[in-house]
């Protein structure tokens, strides 16, 4: 239940800023290994999941690598780097076991009411990106993780996997493509809310909603969070011994009015993005899957093209996108100052540098926002060469904040990832950046517990075990435990074909 914020019970063990997938992943994790802990979490808007978690605001791939191009990039010899590919993955698996776990326990009832399987492919078209996706899935075939991916040339083939990449495609064109049976479709939207509800339900939470937290100030044993409820009607005053700020883009902002030295020489670049959304049942039957095509040069890591089947609230329906864009906020429900009064003299010089070594990137997304309907029509016929504009409409994606970090001996670095803030004491975390975000919450809240709890981790050991049985363990490096995890996560998820769970 939502509490008043004005109910300000203190001091709490701790407390959680923002309503998304990480502060209800990590909520999740406290309550396992601290089950007697208090714990509120505090929103800004009115009701969960309402900006980068929402089913609306991402594309809900559950992102293993299996099919994201990104995350295997070319080097300049040609060889193909799939290292990050590999532990993107690794992390997944992590995210995968945990929500198996609440399935088995009873804690989310039902998974089919936030996962789905969809096979997840690459597609290119062109001889060097024939040749680069070849070199990929070589090094990737043999690998336990990406066990069962299969590679093809043939458009006959393709286009049983996908017939709408194939219809009116000239079949002269060299093309190729991978994939893999292991993919899903994911709503952090439904998976936050039904998180988080699970704990409010049992009193393990205190829930504020529409809190917007304005100050965070030191004490003697943890941390003072004070903030206005948005509709005018009073104030949010509370102490917590903890405090994660996971509240998106504004965890900059949040980070920064704490004065924590750590999150000096770090700003934010958003980048905004839009979706183009068909439900038309006649398209919607022919595409059942997630396919992942290589970003435009110049492109940021996030515009990878994509076409993607989605299950939200029961309704399939197809996402292509996305179009970057550009705006100063740092939220999609964010004010137009929010990059401004981020603005630091720690920060202005990594900011300017970052500005003066991503020309490219600027020029790109100047491109993007200028770009007509016209114009992202035929960005989407590379993928659906039949495609028809009156046939889609379009949605506005979440707003995104990558990291401009201070690197000693670079400067100032634009950097496509997330980016784990804590200050030395323990007291408090947060976390920037965006991609892979919400499929690797697990790993990275697992992280904040290493960073902020390292006097308890033994002592949280056969919790954390009992929740993830891989937990620091290598899939990579013990082939039977990754085929076991892959195995048993899909049954309990209903990720199998009904065969394969018979046959298990």
């Amino acid at each position: 239940m939502s509490r008043s914020a004005s109910e300000s019970p203190a001091p709490y063990d701790a407390i959680l800023i923002g309503g998304g997938i990480m502060s209800a992943t990590l909520a999740t994790l406290l309550h396992q290994v601290e089950p007697s802990w208090r714990v509120a979490i505090v929103e800004r808007l009115d009701a969960l999941a309402q900006e980068s978690s929402g089913p609306w605001n991402n594309a809900g791939t559950g992102h293993a690598a299996l099919c994201e191009l990104n995350y295997s990039p070319e080097l300049p010899d040609g060889t193909v780097d799939v290292s990050k590919a590999i532990s993107v993955n690794e992390q997944f698996q992590l995210s995968r076991q945990l929500w198996a776990f609440l399935v088995e326990s009873g804690q989310i009832p039902d998974p089919t009411s936030f996962v789905h399987p969809s096979p997840h492919l690459s597609f290119v078209w062109g001889e060097e990106n024939v040749a680069y996706l070849r070199r990929r899935y070589e090094l990737l075939a043999e690998h336990p993780l990406f066990a069962g991916m299969e590679y093809t040339e043939d458009h006959d083939l393709i286009e049983q996997w996908a017939p709408l990449l194939m219809a009116g495609r000239d079949r002269d064109e060299p093309v190729a493509a991978t994939r893999s049976l292991a993919g899903t479709d994911v709503d952090f939207g439904s998976l936050t809310r039904q998180l988080i509800g699970a704990l409010d339900d049992r009193g393990a939470i205190d829930l504020v909603t529409g809190v917007e937290v304005r100050k965070l100030d030191r004490t003697e044993d943890g941390w003072h969070v004070r903030g206005k409820r948005r509709d005018g009607s009073g104030t949010y005053d509370a102490t917590a011994r903890f405090v994660f700020v996971g509240a998106g883009g504004q965890a900059l902002t949040l980070l920064q009015r704490s004065g924590i030295p750590e999150i000096r020489g770090f700003g934010g670049f958003p980048v905004s993005g839009e979706f183009w959304r068909t439900t038309e049942p006649a398209i919607v039957a022919r595409h059942q899957a997630k396919v992942y095509g290589r970003a435009a040069v110049g492109a940021p890591p996030m515009s990878v093209p994509h076409l993607d089947t989605r299950m939200v609230d029961g309704q399939p329906s197809l996402m292509f996108g996305p179009y970057a864009g550009f705006s100063p906020r740092f939220l999609k429900n964010g004010s137009l100052l929010d990059l401004f009064r981020s603005i630091r003299l720690h920060n202005l010089w990594p900011m300017i540098q970052v500005g003066l070594r991503n020309v490219g990137l600027t020029l790109y997304l100047i491109g993007q926002v200028l770009a007509g309907r016209k114009a992202q029509l035929v960005e989407l016929q590379h993928f659906f060469p039949d495609a028809r504009a009156e046939d889609w409409e379009k949605i506005v994606a979440g707003q995104r904040v990558q990291v401009i970090k201070n690197v000693p001996g670079k400067g100032g670095v634009l950097q496509f990832g997330t980016e784990l803030i804590a200050a030395g004491d323990g007291s408090i975390a947060g976390l920037l950046g965006a991609s892979p975000g919400a499929s690797t919450a697990v790993p990275i809240m697992l992280d904040v517990l290493g960073e902020c709890f390292p006097d308890r981790m033994t002592e949280w050991l056969p919790a954390l075990e009992k929740m993830i049985p891989s937990y620091g363990r290598s899939l990579s490096e013990h082939p039977e435990l990754a085929a076991e995890v892959l195995r048993e996560t899909a049954l309990t998820l209903g990720l199998t074909a009904d065969d394969e769970a018979d046959a298990a």
